[in-house]
């Protein structure tokens, strides 16, 4: 997925000779969390609206050179890895460099998300299932042939979480009728952690055939 076109140049990098009063009044006048810094033409990273807001006004960022963090991608790198640095950094600027260190720009979070958004993940419809198994015993490729052999084709799949060893996957179908593949992830050994429609009816029939076993034992 094409992202370089996503590049933006409205914010010049502050050089670090830069006062911070000069920082302090740009964060003031925009809504991002950081402002790249370089050196010449060399990036050397981005300073932080909360940390240029504790620092003195009257020093230069190069007297603060040890809170810049080095954070970026390059032009080659993909969206999903861009994404992942955003993050990983809790920013919603990225900049983006070339093979010589140089500052090209960078990229809005926002954007990077518009991309996510066009994927069939999101904006086909399906349906969602989420699973986890031991993180040993799980694997893709046995999560798509559950899904496949049930005549439904996989519209992504991404792992969710990992906690304690337990893996947990959230898997987008492009199928309605889920219960033959709910109840295949069972057999499998996964459990189903989503709750689906025909669950809660087959539940609901269960209470249904309890309170009447007790209505003809009375």
């Amino acid at each position: 997925m094409e992202t370089q076109s996503y590049i933006i140049n409205d914010i010049q990098p502050f050089d670090i000779q830069e006062k911070l009063s000069e920082v302090k009044n740009a964060f003031n006048q925009l809504t991002y969390s950081h402002v790249p810094v370089t050196k010449g033409k060399e990036y050397v990273g981005c300073i932080s609206e909360t940390d240029a807001h504790c620092f003195d006004s009257k020093k230069a960022l190069e007297d603060y050179s040890y809170a810049l963090e080095p954070f970026f991608v390059s032009l080659q790198t993909n969206w999903l890895d861009i994404l992942e640095a955003f993050a990983l950094q809790s920013s919603n600027i990225m900049p983006v460099l070339n093979d010589k260190n140089e500052y090209l720009g960078y990229y809005e979070l926002s954007d990077i998300m518009s991309l996510f958004n066009d994927t069939p993940f999101l904006n086909e419809a399906g349906g969602i299932i989420v699973v986890e198994k031991g993180s040993r015993e799980y694997s893709f490729s046995e999560i798509c042939q559950i899904v496949e052999t049930n005549d439904a084709k996989i519209l992504g799949v991404f792992i969710s979480k990992i906690e304690n060893d337990i893996t947990q996957a959230t898997i987008k179908i492009g199928h309605s009728g889920m219960n033959a593949i709910v109840q295949t992830f069972r057999r499998y050994g996964y459990n189903v952690v989503s709750e689906h429609h025909e669950d809660l009816m087959q539940e609901e029939l269960k209470e249904r055939s309890q309170y009447l076993d007790k209505y003809l034992n009375i």
